[in-house]
């Protein structure tokens, strides 16, 4: 395997990464992302890909994998369900082919974080992986026998966007006495009404903390602070994770789930998400390990470089990529 160059496109930052062909990273680099600006945005990918290049590349020109917060819509060839919504409908594959002048490869940010986990990460070795993103945003993708799955509408393991099971609320968590009450609705940049993103990602539990306390904090002050508030929010959140992830559970039955994104350093969700799954999963038994990443905030950007190793193509079945 020859050196490939992956990119990150996140919604606050880009990150670039030279991989050689044995999996270490070789250099890498981070800049702030343009936002609302689109050709802003190519120009500074192409940037970034020039200066990975010019240190490393011996006068080549490296293939080039991307990982974005969306997916590519398969008959128009336009970006769909960005939450870096200046993307959305915008050609962004062709227009950076153009930029730097050679083909690229280019997939979903949880589609790459989940290919570099099941290559070389916590997922090795298990014949079905579903990675989750659970950041700024909430995302998914499914890893078959080593292979990223697309299906034909380039929405596979997008489960944030699927309704939340319950909005439970303090007093009301599944498995205690009491009725269940709810936290009010929220509706989604993309539409819908109550999609799981809008609950589990970072921002959603920062909004769940606010409606329960009346507290205007960070998901991350939430996760480090241990007041009983914030632990109550806690408990709020951890069993809609679990529901949520039940949904997965029941519908692929994958042989790992591994978290990435900033609320999967919260050390309580391994100890505690499993027994409360098995309160959703169907016959009431799980036995699927969800685990930390092997490689953290990396993950994302080492699975966009891994995009150029792989396989497959078309658009059904199991792809690597979007071509």
């Amino acid at each position: 395997m020859k050196s490939t160059i992956g990119i990150d496109l996140g919604g606050t930052k880009i990150a670039g990464v030279l991989l050689d062909g044995n999996g270490t990273v070789r250099d890498q680099l981070r800049i702030d992302t343009p936002r609302g600006r689109y050709r802003d945005t190519i120009e500074a990918i192409a940037g970034l890909v020039e200066s990975l290049e010019r240190e490393h590349g011996k006068g080549e020109r490296l293939e080039v994998g991307i990982g974005t917060p969306g997916s590519m819509r398969p008959a128009s060839e336009v970006m769909q369900n960005c939450n870096s919504v200046w993307l959305n409908g915008r050609p962004l594959k062709r227009d950076l082919e153009v930029r730097l002048a050679r083909s690229i490869k280019l997939a979903n940010d949880a589609d790459c974080f989940v290919l570099s986990e099941a290559r070389d990460g916590a997922g090795a070795g298990y014949a079905s992986v579903f990675g989750v993103i659970l950041g700024s945003g909430v995302g998914g993708g499914i890893v078959f026998d080593g292979l990223l799955h697309r299906g034909p509408n380039a929405l596979s393991g997008e489960w944030g966007h699927t309704p939340l099971p319950m909005r439970l609320r303090k007093g009301g968590r599944s498995g205690n006495s009491g009725p269940d009450t709810s936290l009010k609705s929220r509706r989604c940049y993309c539409g819908k009404v109550d999609c799981v993103e809008m609950f589990l990602s970072g921002p959603g539990l920062a909004a769940t903390h606010r409606e329960l306390w009346g507290e205007d904090v960070s998901a991350k002050h939430i996760a480090r602070c241990g007041s009983t508030e914030a632990h109550e929010t806690l408990d709020v959140y951890m069993h809609m994770l679990a529901g949520a992830l039940s949904q997965v559970v029941n519908i692929v039955d994958p042989h790992i789930i591994v978290l990435g994104g900033g609320i999967s350093n919260v050390d309580r969700i391994y100890a505690e998400i499993v027994p409360l799954m098995e309160q959703h999963v169907f016959a009431g038994r799980c036995r699927t390990p969800v685990v930390r990443p092997r490689w953290g905030d990396a993950s994302g950007v080492r699975g966009a470089a891994r995009l150029c190793w792989s396989s497959g193509g078309g658009t059904g079945g199991t792809a690597s990529c979007q071509e």
